[in-house]
């Protein structure tokens, strides 16, 4: 995952400026932001609060509210600051802050004294701070904002030294995948296909679709009772279905909360001398089955069939369909959706296998909610049962060290396995890797890399649990440059 949010907003303390956004997405009333920054705090500029540490997230800007949630990791425990504009003659007795004693905020002090959290938030502005300790915080900020930011300098201006960083080539590329059409209660949606559990079936779609599927045996080790359903159909009325037949029935779509792109492939037969008709629902399949008019069989293949299209809704699309080495990681993880050429690109995001080798992922859905807003994707309650089953595995990103393109602004992630590995999966539990001084990072680019520096105590390992909850991903690897 290449810079978890995109900084379309932000406002830091560096080099002595609070800096408002200067995006066009800022430029009018009522807008919606999102963005992934990390910030290193400074000395505050507050008046009384001197000897205090403080990182601005969203400037104070005559006018402007702000109005949405925060997820953040730090280096040291941080309190959550929300400032509230005010008339000086208004505070009466109220905490307040300000830089020079005459455009004063209300002060909100929230103090959780944690490294990490999630946050709602209304007011004026929004800062971390401590009592002095110095700290790097990655913030994934979500929000509206109602007003026109401007800059404002401050006073004591602080000179952030440059941090050390690396540049990968091709960070981003597009990948484009055929489309499959599907049906649900009746309703038209579009799915593609990523990863199955058997190498022999994976092997025949890949030839029919024209686009391969990666192999991914862990899929089988799936809860049953979590995975949706896709009937595909192996004979009956002619289509563009998988075999050759009408397209495949699914149980559910993203509007309904049981969704999950994992879904469990029956193949249905018409028994010889039944009257065969199109089936466009999944209560019509099964009663077709009981009545014995169709056979099933349940093979235990698992398959990654993310929709993007389904009655009602799909996938969120980018604002720009350029895809540039530097480009930010929300707002989306599609392009473009193409229903006549039935194709979808996706912004491939690059990284390194286990044993150093680039390979290239994508991002469909994920758990918790503010994870999978941020980075403009699905949001899959069922897939968070699969942070303690076999058929996830650990995925490794960095937190601090080398600034580059990884989903929190460093080095890209390191998975545990990739395609032809026996214990490749597309779902994914997240590791946060940080350097215990990151003046000492290195570019690491294996899990060996991650391991030796881990047992020499030069970083530490924890899982991600953003907003206290299970953290999967759906990140299929793939080539696209097939």
């Amino acid at each position: 995952m290449n810079r978890i949010l995109y900084a379309a907003l932000l406002g830091v303390v560096a080099g002595g400026l609070f800096l408002a956004a200067g995006s066009e997405q800022a430029a009018a009333d009522n807008k919606k932001f999102h963005f992934t920054q990390t910030v290193v705090s400074s000395p505050s500029p507050g008046i009384g609060h001197e000897g205090h540490q403080l990182a601005m997230i969203l400037a104070p800007n005559k006018g402007t509210i702000y109005d949405g949630s925060m997820t953040y990791t730090a280096s040291a425990n941080v309190q959550i600051v929300v400032l509230h504009e005010i008339d000086s003659e208004d505070a009466k007795g109220q905490p307040t802050w300000t830089v020079d004693g005459e455009t004063v905020y209300g002060w909100t002090l929230i103090s959780p004294d944690t490294k990490a959290g999630s946050f709602e938030y209304t007011g004026a502005a929004l800062a971390l701070h401590t009592g002095g300790d110095e700290f790097v915080a990655t913030v994934s900020v979500d929000g509206w904002i109602r007003g026109n930011p401007t800059e404002i300098s401050l006073q004591n201006p602080v000179r952030a030294e440059p941090e050390p960083s690396v540049s990968l080539a091709r960070a981003s590329v597009p990948a484009t995948i055929p489309l499959h059409a599907g049906l649900q209660d009746g309703g038209r949606l579009l799915y593609i296909l990523t990863d199955a559990s058997d190498a022999e079936w994976a092997e025949t779609v890949s030839e029919l679709q024209g686009w391969r599927i990666e192999v991914a045996e862990p899929l089988a080790s799936a809860p049953g009772d979590t995975l949706n359903t896709m009937y595909v159909f192996t004979n009956g009325v002619a289509g563009e279905g998988l075999y050759g037949y009408q397209d495949e029935v699914f149980t559910s779509t993203p509007d309904q909360e049981e969704y999950n792109a994992l879904s469990k492939m029956i193949e249905v037969t018409w028994r010889p001398g039944q009257k065969q008709a199109p089936l466009e629902f999944a209560s019509d399949v099964q009663d077709a089955i009981e009545a014995g008019r169709m056979t099933m069989e349940d093979a235990g293949i698992v398959v990654n069939a993310p929709q993007i299209v389904w009655p009602g809704g799909q996938m969120q699309v980018r604002d720009s369909p350029e895809i540039t080495n530097d480009m930010e990681y929300g707002g989306g993880q599609i392009t473009m959706i193409d229903e006549e050429e039935m194709t979808v690109t996706f912004v491939a995001h690059r990284g390194w296998g286990p044993d150093g080798g680039t390979i290239y992922y994508i991002v469909t859905d994920a758990v918790p909610s503010d994870p999978a807003a941020m980075m403009g994707v699905l949001h899959t309650p069922p897939t968070a049962p699969l942070i303690t089953n076999p058929a996830a595995v650990d995925l490794f990103q960095f937190a601090n060290g080398l600034k580059s393109t990884g989903p929190l602004g460093f080095q890209p992630g390191i998975a545990s396995a990739a395609p032809g590995d026996e214990g490749y999966s597309p779902m994914w539990r997240i590791y946060i890797v940080e350097w215990n001084d990151p003046a000492d990072a290195l570019l690491l680019e294996t899990r060996a890399d991650i391991d030796h520096y881990r047992g020499e105590e030069a970083l530490t390992v924890n899982i991600a649990r953003p907003m206290n909850a299970d953290h999967i991903v759906n990140c299929p690897f793939i080539d696209p440059f097939q």
